[in-house]
């Protein structure tokens, strides 16, 4: 079985973007919760679709949890962490999908700063024996600086990446198209 050109392509893209997702994760790593890993998902869900942008946060969570200092390594968070990035795709390919403006995806990161925090809630419970409330209460600080830091980042720099990465995939498409080579 041979792949197409565009398979290549999209495998290459897909590494790629989990690549940078990966290092910028691991780069800012020591400043809790801020990242900018929100504003590069929501950007890869809407430029790059659903499909292609699931599959950044597949290897980008295995590769986080198994390579990383700071990854997790505990089995029972990989799928809490998987279900928190997949929803922003999911949603974004969804219920948000004439979301366009850098404003209003900014909002939705915003909102997503605490849900990303309460999906892990369940799994953090069990494993630490803390009362739900409490680690509720004591995470609140965290969620705000991961909402703050998504709303910033998103509505500073999304708009100026999507034009980058657009450009780059149009160009690499206009390259394919009059016989180019990668």
């Amino acid at each position: 079985m041979s792949l197409t050109h565009k398979a290549i392509k999209d495998i290459a893209l897909i590494a790629i973007c989990a690549a940078i997702l990966f290092v910028q994760q691991l780069a800012l790593s020591v400043l809790p919760n801020i990242q900018f890993s929100t504003l590069l998902i929501v950007l890869y869900a809407k430029v790059l679709g659903f499909k292609r942008t699931s599959l950044i946060i597949v290897v980008h969570v295995i590769a986080y949890n198994v390579l990383s200092p700071f990854g997790s390594v505990i089995p029972m968070y990989l799928p809490f962490m998987l279900l928190a990035w997949m929803l922003i795709p999911l949603t974004l390919s969804t219920i948000f999908r004439k979301v366009e403006s850098a404003l209003g995806l900014a909002f939705i990161g915003f909102i997503f700063g605490f849900v990303y925090g309460w999906t892990f809630i369940p799994a953090a419970v069990f494993l630490t024996d803390a009362p739900f409330v409490a680690y509720l209460v004591m995470d609140i600080p965290f969620e705000i600086m991961m909402a703050l830091s998504n709303f910033i980042t998103i509505y500073w720099l999304y708009g100026p990446l999507k034009k980058v990465l657009s450009e780059q995939l149009n160009r690499f498409e206009q390259n394919e198209k009059n016989g180019g080579s990668l």
